[in-house]
Parts: C-alpha cells; structure tokens; sequence
C-alpha cells in the first residue's frame, strides 16, 4: 500500500486521540509508518464484534435480573475481561472473583472489593450494582 493509499475512514476514532499506526511503501519504495483514521473494512468487523458481545450481554443481563449470576459477570463481558484479567487489574484472587459470579455471594460482597472491581472495570460501584440495557 502506498502511504497515499492509507485509508482515513472516521469512525472509531473520531475526535478521538486514538489513531492506528499502519505502515506503507513511499515514493521511493521505502516502508514508512503512517496514522490512519480508521477503515471501513475494519469498522465493519468491529461492529460485528460488537453486535456480538451487546447480545451477550443482554443474555447475561437478562440472567442477572432472574438471580441466576452476579452483576460482575455482566460488566466484565461489557469490558472484555475474563476472570484472569480482572484479578490481574483488582488484586482479588480469582477464586473470590468465581465465587462473586453468584449472584448471592457477590450481594454480600464487602464495599472494598466492590470498590476494586469498579476501579478495574472503570465504573463507579453503583454502577458495578446495576445492570442497566445497553444501547
């Protein structure tokens, strides 16, 4: 691809910092590292993906309100994080982080660990409670 050739299709990153680094040829037939704004091949995959997970996390949602698991499976489905990376960003033991997957153990959860999954899901504890539909 020539560094002209790069695609430039906002979306993602629109007014975003965020930009991806791709690399292309020059005119004098040398690889050189170029931003790009994004690409509608890859907007289209993401969006996909996306679907995908927004379904998941209704099912997940829909558990959650019938007491079947805990409002910490749903947000970490939401924040793509397993229970490895979640205890890697909180601190807690992944067996206290599968034990807080049922819904009756993670609602006697003490407020500090429930402060440590908010902070590691970047939400705020009320929310880490909730489950509301995600648009």
């Amino acid at each position: 691809m020539k560094t002209g050739d790069v695609p430039q299709d906002l979306k993602y990153f629109k007014d975003k910092v965020v930009r991806d680094l791709m690399y292309a040829v020059d005119e004098n037939g040398h690889y050189m590292s170029v931003l790009s704004d994004g690409w509608s091949v890859k907007n289209d995959a993401l969006n996909a993906v996306w679907d995908d997970i927004r379904e998941q996390c209704g099912e997940i949602r829909r558990q959650v309100l019938a007491k079947e698991t805990s409002p910490l499976a749903y947000h970490m489905k939401k924040a793509l994080q397993d229970v490895g990376m979640l205890a890697s960003y909180s601190g807690v033991p992944k067996r206290k982080i599968r034990k807080h997957l049922k819904y009756d153990e993670f609602m006697k959860s003490n407020e500090a660990v429930l402060q440590k999954y908010a902070d590691a899901l970047r939400i705020t504890v009320d929310e880490l409670k909730r489950v509301d539909e995600w648009k």
